[in-house]
């Protein structure tokens, strides 16, 4: 019998591992992917918009060469931590739902060789994240293999038509680097302007790209349908059809709300976030707690590492207090 299982081995994750460990607490971090996967899966050279120590956990010093952390620095640092505190961590083995009451779960997994395994538990921790989940088109042809809801890097773009869906961090910089790449890029997004909170150092770079028409915007525009060699776009001009290649769908994510409603977590309709105790992050069913950007609910632009990292404080004192182990 654990004390707790962690469902998520991301920083907010590793985070919670930490503090049960640190209180004399056993327990198990369950990740779908490798350690850190939604990072993993971050564009190759991607730059973090924070300082190393707003990302350090554990109390274990983060350096990087720059004024800012890229990926790989982040996912080496996260791979030292966990082995400095020898978290037990359970890569490539997803949870597929827990059941049972606060003091005695049954944890349901399934391991890369498909595997069905079990564990107990007294406690379950949701630190899910939201990468995994992308906000679809829902558009004909969304399904083709040429949709591509995760950008990587630009290089196997090279003198192809691009399409980039969407209008924020992740669109912005998917465009720049497709284009400095030698891709033909259009962009489409439907509000009249790109979002106002893309960061400072690319913001001005992709505006002087579209206003010197190296880079096509289409605004206040959506796309009708994706076709194997083109896509028909709903502008304020009529429809426009584009030859095309690719289509990055840069159009955010969601948490899995469906995973979170079968397993006893409860929305407010209204506010569109999970029902729970703010102090000890304990939801509405007694023993199951949230961890990061979940505690947000669909308000995924609130909680970031920065801020996550610290729940796993707040519910591994909580479960502490009530196993008695304080």
């Amino acid at each position: 019998m654990l004390d707790a299982v962690v469902v998520g081995a991301g920083p907010t994750g590793l985070a919670c591992g930490i503090e049960l460990k640190r209180r004399g607490l056993s327990c198990v971090l369950f990740d779908k992917g490798c350690l850190t996967n939604s990072l993993y899966h971050y564009p190759t050279n991607m730059m973090f918009f924070t300082t190393p120590e707003l990302l350090e956990i554990g109390d274990i010093p983060m350096t990087s060469v720059g004024e800012k952390p890229v990926r790989v620095e982040a996912l080496k640092y996260y791979r030292r931590v966990a082995d400095h505190y020898g978290i037990d961590i359970h890569q490539y083995e997803r949870v597929i739902g827990f059941e049972g009451s606060d003091g005695d779960f049954t944890i349901h997994s399934e391991d890369r060789q498909g595997r069905k395994l079990s564990y107990q538990a007294r406690k379950v921790i949701l630190a899910t994240g939201y990468y995994d989940r992308p906000n679809y088109l829902n558009v004909p042809g969304e399904e083709l293999p040429k949709v591509i809801h995760y950008y990587k890097e630009a290089h196997p773009y090279y003198a192809h038509d691009v399409l980039v869906v969407g209008g924020k961090n992740s669109a912005a910089i998917a465009a720049l680097e497709l284009f400095w790449t030698g891709a033909r890029v259009t962009m489409v997004h439907r509000h009249p302007a790109l979002h106002g909170n893309i960061k400072y150092w690319i913001k001005p770079n992709i505006e002087n790209r579209i206003k010197a028409g190296e880079v096509k915007a289409y605004f206040d525009s959506s796309v009708e349908s994706i076709e194997p060699d083109a896509v028909n776009l709903i502008t304020p001009e009529g429809r426009v059809r584009l030859k095309n290649d690719f289509v990055f769908a840069m159009t955010g994510y969601r948490p899995d709300t469906d995973f979170l409603e079968r397993h006893g977590i409860r929305f407010d309709l209204e506010s569109q976030r999970p029902r729970l105790n703010p102090e000890t992050l304990e939801s509405e069913r007694a023993g199951v707690y949230l961890a990061g950007v979940l505690v947000a609910g669909m308000h995924t632009n609130e909680i970031f590492i920065e801020n996550g990292r610290f729940h796993g404080r707040q519910i591994a004192d909580d479960v502490a207090l009530k196993l008695d182990r304080v």
